[in-house]
C-alpha cells in the first residue's frame, strides 16, 4: 500500500503568501481569478464525466483555494471536503459557501496530513491546478492515491512544461492580458504530462483519460480538446480494485 510522508509538510511558503493576498478577489468573475471562472464548468464536465457521476459521491477538492471547483461540485450533489493550506482562501471558501446555502467541509492541512487520517475514503479526488505550487507534485500524488477508495477516480490538471506553455500561460496571461496576476505561476514548475503519468503509475493510479484545455480568441471562450496537450491540461486517473 501507498503511504504519503507527513514528515516534512510539502508546502511553499511564499505560494500560500501568494493565495492569501489575492483571497478577497477569489469570487469576482472579472478579476484575478477569471480564467477559473471560466474554465470551471469544462472541468466539472470532465469530472462528471469520468468520475462517473458526482450526485451522490463523497468527493476530495484539494488545494481548493476559495471554493470555485467545490461549490460547483456540492451544487451537482456530491457530499464535498475541500482541503488548503491558505487561511485566507478558505475564510473567503467558508463564508461563500454559508452565502450559497451550501455545506462544505473546509479544512486547512495538508494533502499528505490528510491522508494519514482518512485513506481510502473518497469517491472522487481532485487537484486541480495545484501540483504546479508545491515543492514535490509527486507526494501529492501519493496522497490523492491513498485517499481513494478502491475503484475511486483522481483527476489532476496542471500545465505542460513547454515554450508554449511559458507563452501563453505565463506571459500572455500575466503580462499580457492580465488574466492573473504578475507572477502567478513560475514555468520552471510545469509538469510535462509523462511526468504527471510517471507519478501517478508509481503511486498505483491507471491513467484513463487525458484533454488539453484550450482558449479560442475568436468567442473568447475555453473547450476542451485532445487535439494537443501543449498548455494546460486534464488528467483522469482510476485506483484499481484491490
Amino acid at each position: 500500500m501507498t503511504t504519503a510522508n507527513t514528515a516534512t509538510p510539502n508546502v511553499d511558503p511564499a505560494e500560500i503568501e501568494k493565495f492569501n493576498a489575492m483571497a478577497s478577489r477569489w469570487w469576482d468573475p472579472t478579476g484575478d481569478f477569471k480564467p477559473l471562472h471560466e474554465v470551471n464548468p469544462l472541468r466539472v464536465q470532465f469530472i462528471d464525466q469520468y468520475g462517473q457521476g458526482l450526485a451522490g459521491k463523497k468527493v476530495l477538492d484539494v488545494g481548493c483555494g476559495g471554493g470555485l471547483l467545490s461549490e460547483a461540485m456540492a451544487r451537482a450533489g456530491a457530499e464535498v471536503t475541500g482541503i488548503d493550506m491558505s487561511p485566507e482562501a478558505l475564510g473567503v471558501a467558508r463564508l461563500h459557501a454559508l452565502e450559497s446555502e451550501l455545506t462544505i467541509d473546509y479544512q486547512q492541512i495538508t494533502a499528505e496530513a490528510f491522508a494519514a487520517e482518512h485513506a481510502g475514503q473518497y469517491d472522487i479526488v481532485t487537484c486541480l491546478e495545484m501540483l504546479e505550487h508545491v515543492p514535490t507534485p509527486a507526494s501529492v500524488i501519493r496522497a490523492c492515491a491513498l485517499l481513494a477508495k478502491p475503484g475511486g477516480k483522481i483527476i489532476f490538471s496542471t500545465l505542460n512544461r513547454t515554450l508554449k506553455a511559458k507563452v501563453l500561460g505565463v506571459y500572455l496571461a500575466e503580462y499580457v492580458l492580465r488574466w492573473l496576476p504578475k507572477g502567478t505561476h513560475d514555468a520552471t514548475k510545469f509538469i510535462r504530462p509523462s511526468e504527471l503519468i510517471h507519478d501517478a503509475d508509481q503511486a498505483g493510479l491507471q491513467a484513463k483519460a487525458m484533454t488539453g484545455i484550450h482558449y479560442n480568441p475568436l468567442t473568447s471562450g475555453f473547450f476542451l480538446s485532445d487535439r494537443n496537450v501543449d498548455v494546460n491540461y486534464i488528467l483522469a486517473c482510476e485506483k484499481p480494485n484491490e
